[in-house]
């Protein structure tokens, strides 16, 4: 049996930055707002025991349950997919923030470039790519978007400074000063100046001081304790959905989450959806939940996957190019070096966000003219804390167990840094998201299904960069230097990033995209989408930001849609 509860004015379907956003600025502007999260509640006062490496950071505390639903894997249509047992490339958040709790804190503005990177590269560049590339703009510029970025930026109350003569223009400096300068870091920025790059301090939702955010939200200065990423924070001091727009959000009076809430269906009827299906993950009852409009705010793949089994939108095929649900999947390169050294350093001490950074390597900021890739990646050493049981860096030609190696471990556990870059990914064709024929979740639905390998362009790119973040790590004066070992077939085991994007893309034209700019979907003017899933590629950033900005710029296109309906645009 089904129960159909009482219609709302907006559903989202996940509770995290996005969901976050959209219910805060839709609540204040009275419209009754569901969030439906699968996850249980969590905050601050959850985070006391934080500090249990074993629980969070290797047994995933905070994250999905994949004995309930995970994704099935391949690296192209001719294999055979099979099922994601348990973390390893990404880490899919779950409860109350999701990914915004336990992310690390770096704060981007994707580039100028990465908007109008088709029309960009073409102009400067010609067809440097080929056409098996699916290169789009994102149907909006940056100047457009920095309006939305401010606003994120205000609401999380970003550590930062505007020293990167790479970016886009800032409508206002960042709410509060960078944080601290430490002796590694100074390291960093000496090397790189004297390799004649711009380095500049990292902008951190570790935040460096107190701050009050425009909704009255209070965020605590960070402790620099070191876990931050796998981990939410037991100071309050890390921006996290659920101290500020969640908060904001209940106290409008017109907000209700309902916990343990995983939706299964969007409901729809005719050119309109009407609400979603769910399931009570506790007791598997199913309810409906009418709403004027609905808006997923999950993950990327869980937002693809939901349109895909409630059939919203066509299906990328690879084989005919047509469709454009699941298309433009993307992921990230990850070019770097390690250094050792002879000196101690204070490694273990940190946040998620202590860093400095680089961009004379990324987008377009260098030529490309005689180089088989375009776009680049931020290059950024970052002391996060090095925690004793999943980092143990040796050096090259270290035995992998016995006397030597146990030597080598206590003697390089603070005297190892790592110059790391985010590479840029450029969608393919035969890169994408779609349904699993074979698996299904525990609720009956089949499982999302990833067909996804590197190509040439991130090959090229990863070697390019790797040798640069050698080049720094041997200015900084290490005594042995490993580069970043070239990348050929990509695995889903080992942790890379969690910044997937791309399946639900956004774009100027229905013909390329499953969402306008408004994130509004071309064919149900009721339903959203928002997320990293918009994105037309990956870029050489964390995705949040964007995500933030994304996520203003939905909620007033859905003001607006409730206002006066119709497209918006």
């Amino acid at each position: 049996m089904v129960t159909t509860l009482d219609k709302v004015d907006v559903v989202t379907v996940g509770v995290g930055w996005t969901g976050g956003i959209i219910a805060a600025e839709c609540a204040k502007e009275g419209l009754k707002v569901v969030g439906l999260e699968r996850g249980r509640e969590r905050g601050t006062e959850d985070f006391s025991i934080v500090h249990d490496e074993y629980r969070y950071a290797v047994r995933y505390e905070l994250m999905q349950d994949l004995s309930k639903e995970t994704v099935t894997f391949r690296n192209n249509r001719n294999q055979r997919a099979l099922p994601m047992r348990q973390m390893g490339s990404f880490l899919l958040g779950e409860g109350l923030g999701g990914s915004g709790t336990h992310w690390n804190g770096q704060n981007w503005r994707f580039l100028p470039y990465d908007f109008q990177i088709k029309t960009m590269t073409e102009q400067k560049y010609g067809n440097k790519l080929s056409a098996d590339y699916l290169l789009q703009d994102w149907g909006i510029t940056y100047d457009e978007l920095e309006p939305y970025f401010d606003r994120f930026e205000k609401t999380a109350g970003i550590s930062g400074e505007d020293k990167n003569p790479f970016w886009g223009k800032r409508s206002s400096d960042y709410p509060t000063p960078p944080m601290k300068k430490t002796a590694i870091l100074k390291k960093f920025e000496t090397a790189t100046s004297n390799l004649g790059y711009s380095p500049f301090m990292m902008p951190s939702a570790n935040l460096s001081e107190p701050y009050e955010n425009p909704d009255g939200q209070k965020i605590n200065a960070c402790q620099y304790c070191g876990f931050c990423e796998r981990f939410g924070c037991e100071y309050g001091a890390k921006t996290s959905p659920e101290i500020t727009v969640v908060p904001a959000a209940r106290a409008t009076g017109n907000y209700e989450i309902k916990f343990n809430a995983n939706v299964v269906e969007i409901m729809k009827e005719g050119d309109k959806v009407t609400g979603v299906r769910y399931i009570d993950t506790v007791t598997f009852e199913e309810f409906i939940q009418p709403a004027e409009v609905v808006v997923l705010t999950s993950y990327i793949l869980n937002n693809a996957k939901l349109l895909m089994v409630s059939q919203i939108g066509e299906q990328y095929d690879p084989n005919t190019g047509r469709g454009t649900l699941g298309k433009n999947y993307a992921y990230q390169i990850l070019p770097g070096a390690t250094g050792f050294f002879d000196e101690q350093m204070n490694t273990f001490m940190g946040a998620g966000a202590l860093g400095m950074t680089v961009d004379d390597f990324n987008g377009d900021n260098f030529d490309h003219a005689d180089l088989e890739f375009i776009h680049g990646a931020s290059l950024s050493i970052t002391q996060t804390g090095s925690r004793p049981i999943l980092f143990n860096p040796l050096p090259p030609d270290t035995p992998s167990w016995g006397a030597e190696f146990k030597k080598a471990s206590i003697e390089n556990f603070t005297r190892t840094l790592n110059v790391g870059g985010q590479g840029a990914s450029m969608p393919h064709k035969e890169n994408y998201l779609s349904l699993d024929g074979t698996y299904k979740d525990i609720y009956g639905v089949p499982l999302l299904q990833l067909t996804y390998n590197f190509t040439d362009q991130d090959r090229a790119l990863h070697s390019y960069l790797s040798e640069k973040a050698a080049g720094i790590m041997q200015e900084m004066g290490a005594k042995t230097v490993a580069g970043g070992n070239p990348i050929s077939d990509y695995d889903i085991v080992p942790y890379q990033t969690t910044h997937n994007t791309g399946g639900t893309i956004m774009g100027a034209d229905p013909a390329n995209s499953v969402v306008n700019n408004y994130l509004q979907h071309w064919d149900m003017e009721n339903l959203f989408v928002v997320g990293a899933g918009n994105f037309a590629h990956n870029g050489g950033y964390n995705p949040t930001g964007t995500v933030g900005a994304l996520a203003y710029r939905c909620a007033e296109g859905i003001i607006n849609y409730s206002k006066n309906g119709g497209s918006l645009v």
